[in-house]
């Protein structure tokens, strides 16, 4: 019999295709948010599986687990042995085994080997195969803070078990957001791992210059692209810092974030990180302003009596050509928007900015374009390179661009 409840798997992304995860399930209330979390690891491409202990199933039916994954929940051990079948030493064992929502209770029984319900049994199997397990407690925060679950926890991850959250809210540790959740499993489980041991630092977002203290000069970035690369990389492995202007895209999770909004704020930022560490990779994204003001005023600008204003500007620094002075083995992606030019123009213009930059590669846009650009979700890109030769990227995801450029970047290190 064919289950409806599979006809989402795939529509958000292949990044989890041909992936077997087992979900366990505990006895949190924070298992409410079970079927939502199945659903979106399969929309991502997994198949997915459920295992309860008596706990779960009194708070969520495996009728419902049932539905939302569209096979069986094993609610029980029986003479089918399942979590052996699930996570024993063979080639059609789980990829991955999540313990969401895991109580103080269950992490107990993990840490100390104790085998008495359907998921406690799975995990001491999956802990004997080398099954990745990735778990997101879920608790009361003074529970969560007993001295016995902090070594409990401690003794888990040092035997290689993933934690992912909790989420310190109204005095409780409630469990990771579902999006949070699905991205560390990707990450878990995404291969290869080329930037691991890298340092890669990117700049995202606009900035903003003050003509007074309510207006601003800025433009139209949305962080985005910048934000698909920083993911991107830590899902490749990379320890990844963020400076971020005032853009409207969220974070990854998991990257250091340094917030900041004119240029001279991204400026002493970009000198802090790149004197204070040593970056592998640097990828300046954001678009930072060219002009700034001569003047900003210490007060807001009385519209009713000023009819006429006039702005002066000047230049502002270019931060991508700070980079190889302050950091010349770090390899540098730069960016460049241009407005309706040839793919000819486009090129020469980006070219020129690489060698201005002493980039090692930069990517160029045409914004003037439909769907490439600022404020949207897709890009049209061509990667430059030092020798000039260019990869172009057609009008894609700015999650696929963004596989492309430090694919890019991967092959030139690795020469």
């Amino acid at each position: 019999m064919r289950f409806t409840s599979k006809d989402i798997v795939g529509t958000k992304g292949e990044e989890l295709k041909g992936r077997k995860i087992v979900l366990c399930l505990t006895g949190s209330v924070a298992v409410a948010k079970a079927p939502e979390l199945a659903r979106e690891l399969m929309r991502h491409g997994a198949e997915v599986y459920v295992f309860m202990s008596k706990a779960a199933q009194e708070l969520v039916s495996p009728k419902l687990m049932e539905w939302a994954t569209g096979n069986p929940v094993v609610t029980e051990l029986t003479g089918a042995v399942e979590h052996v079948a699930m996570a024993g030493k063979h080639p059609e064992r789980a990829d991955l085994v999540l313990v969401a929502p895991a109580t103080a209770n269950t992490i107990g029984k993990m840490a100390a080997g104790i085998d008495d319900t359907p998921v406690t049994t799975l995990v001491s199997t999956a802990l004997g195969s080398g099954i990745p397990i990735l778990v997101a407690p879920a608790m009361h925060e003074s529970m969560y803070d007993h001295p016995i679950v902090e070594e409990n926890i401690r003794k888990l991850k040092s035997i290689g078990v993933w934690f992912v959250g909790p989420r310190l809210v109204e005095g409780k540790a409630k469990v990771a957001e579902v999006d949070e959740i699905v991205e560390y499993t990707i990450r878990i489980l995404r291969e290869p791992k080329d930037l691991e041991g890298k340092r890669v630092l990117v700049t995202a977002g606009p900035t903003l210059e003050y003509i007074d203290p309510v207006r601003v000069i800025t433009n139209r970035s949305s962080g985005k692209m910048g934000m698909a690369i920083a993911n991107e990389a830590l899902r490749r492995g990379a320890e990844v810092t963020v400076i971020y202007g005032p853009g409207t895209a969220s974070p990854p999770y998991g990257a250091k974030v340094v917030r900041v909004e004119t240029t001279e704020e991204m400026h002493k930022a970009l000198v802090s990180e790149l004197e204070g560490g040593r970056y592998d990779v640097v990828v300046a994204a954001a678009a930072v302003s060219d002009w700034i003001p001569e003047r900003s005023y210490g007060y807001k600008l009385p519209s009713n009596t000023l009819r006429e204003f006039t702005l002066r500007l000047k230049a502002a620094p270019k931060l991508v050509e700070y980079v190889k002075r302050l950091s010349p083995k770090s390899f540098l992606v730069a960016f460049k928007a241009v407005y309706r030019l040839s793919v000819d123009g486009l090129i020469e213009e980006g070219y020129r900015k690489l060698v201005e930059a002493d980039a090692d590669l930069i990517v160029v846009n045409d914004v003037g374009r439909a769907g490439s650009g600022f404020m949207v979700d897709t890009n049209e890109v061509y990667i430059v390179d030092r020798d000039k030769n260019v990869l172009h990227v057609p009008l894609s995801p700015k999650t696929f661009v963004a596989e492309k450029i430090l694919d890019c970047v991967v092959e030139k290190l690795s020469r």
